[in-house]
């Protein structure tokens, strides 16, 4: 499978934004998908994951409640809403696919990685 993401821009810290990942060349649905970030300076890190039926959902305890994660098997595409923005929150957001069932934390159990947007997030 093959991963495209987009949407990161530069908002005003407590702004919105929308990240979607767009998937191709494989079955969608057999795949967990995650969200990680690195911020300059600063190793990767797990943001967001979700199982292969959207069923269930992990959240870093620094997005919790900020930050909602869906996915569509229909048009094979994983979405990162963020929301309540802070600056700390200023990274390059990366999608993943595991080709698992299950989601995880774990960034060693990604198989494939998009190739990154970046979000920024001003005081």
């Amino acid at each position: 499978v093959q991963l495209q993401a987009s949407g990161g821009g530069l908002v005003q810290a407590g702004g919105s934004l929308r990240l979607s990942c767009a998937a191709s060349g494989g079955t969608f649905s057999s795949y967990a998908m995650g969200w990680f970030r690195q911020a300059p300076g600063k190793e990767r890190e797990f943001v967001a994951a979700i199982n292969w039926s959207g069923g269930s959902t992990y959240y870093a305890d620094s997005v919790e409640g900020r930050f909602s994660i869906v996915r569509d098997n229909a048009k094979n595409t994983v979405d990162l809403q963020m929301s309540s923005l802070r600056p700390e929150d200023t990274a390059v957001y990366y999608c993943a696919a595991a080709y698992t069932r299950f989601a995880s934390a774990y960034d060693g159990q990604y198989d494939t990685w998009g190739q990154g947007t970046l979000v920024t997030v001003s005081s």
